[in-house]
């Protein structure tokens, strides 16, 4: 008998089943990190005072709303915890996917200095395969990594460089940080200039940017559109967003949409009085049925489109049936 590809996701808690996935996902969450510096000093999610109250939310989206995945993309630099991730994942029984690469140069840490774009690839490259520090654990995605502005600082450009040739390697997608939105075509083109094909690349933070132009662009060119910072108000109206993900919608492409809620400081936890994880299924998905959206359409764009990505399944192709099961993927065996 032929032995059948499986397409799996690496968790923090180990290989995963795309199959396993049943539920929404939320494509771009932080659950532990550290942004704190001068003048904004409550950047943070701390393990020990916010983990439990992040289990806690976790938990109730899973019993709530069968949130079945979270892929967590705190990475180098920016107070990442592999081991705290993996404590809330067991407790919550949510899998959570961990991240690596470097977020936008203000948040640098000094290992990127004057590296050179192949150095900066065999770091990522030797995580990826062996683990994150002594935990073992091993990311399943690289991101968020970050540029600011219309065009990537000479530092930008060599960690998103360095994210292309790492996730070329390794058949990890590569989701990126775009700073309000802006800059997300010279991201594309830098990461399929090295060789990455654009269904590998999530272009993140696209619903601050009030550009359907812009986003129609990047879906065309194959990348994903992370309508990413749903709840956040104070940036960009849930109104706005809503506008410009059913104007992407309308355009044909529901296939290249990723959503989440982006929970970066522990203000934003429920438990704090914030939107919290599951602002995107209380408040925002409501009115997106509203205006006519099917169930499909909202399960391609919070599960099926988030599973394609990180496995690399092309548009066509569903990772959570266990069918085609194509090339180019995360393929190991699972346990």
């Amino acid at each position: 008998m032929t032995a059948v590809a499986v397409r799996t996701l690496r968790t923090v808690l180990g290989p995963l089943a795309a199959t396993a996935v049943r539920g929404p996902a939320l494509a771009h969450e932080h659950l532990a990190l550290d942004l704190r510096r001068a003048g904004d000093g409550a950047a943070a999610l701390d393990p020990a005072a916010d983990g439990p109250s992040v289990t806690a939310e976790l938990a109730a989206l899973r019993e709530e709303f069968g949130l079945s995945l979270v892929v967590e993309l705190t990475c180098r630099g920016m107070g990442r915890d592999a081991a705290a991730l993996a404590r809330i994942s067991e407790a919550c029984a949510v899998p959570v996917v961990a991240g690596t690469g470097w977020y936008h140069e203000g948040f640098h840490p000094a290992e990127v200095g004057r590296a050179d774009v192949a150095e900066l690839a065999a770091t990522l490259i030797a995580e990826i395969e062996g683990g994150i520090g002594a935990t073992g654990i091993r990311p399943g995605v690289i991101g968020e990594v970050g540029s600011h502005g219309d065009r990537p600082s000479g530092p930008e450009a060599r960690s998103l460089l360095a994210a292309a040739r790492a996730a070329t390697a390794t058949g990890l997608s590569v989701a990126t940080h775009a700073g309000l939105g802006r800059g997300g075509r010279a991201q594309l083109e830098l990461l399929t200039g090295a060789g990455l094909a654009p269904h590998r690349i999530c272009v993140g933070h696209q619903d601050l940017l009030d550009d359907r132009a812009a986003h129609r662009e990047l879906a065309a060119a194959g990348a994903y559109v992370a309508f990413d910072t749903v709840g956040k108000e104070h940036y960009r109206s849930d109104a706005v967003r809503l506008r410009l993900l059913l104007a992407l919608l309308e355009a044909g492409y529901a296939d290249r949409a990723l959503l989440s809620c982006d929970v970066s400081r522990r203000a934003y936890l429920s438990a704090r009085g914030g939107q919290g994880y599951g602002h995107l299924f209380r408040s925002f998905l409501p009115p997106l049925r509203a205006a006519g959206v099917g169930e499909d359409l909202i399960d391609l764009m919070t599960r099926r489109n988030v599973l394609r990505f990180l496995t690399g399944a092309e548009a066509d192709a569903d990772p959570g049936t266990g069918t085609d099961p194509g090339a180019g993927l995360v393929e190991e065996e699972c346990r």
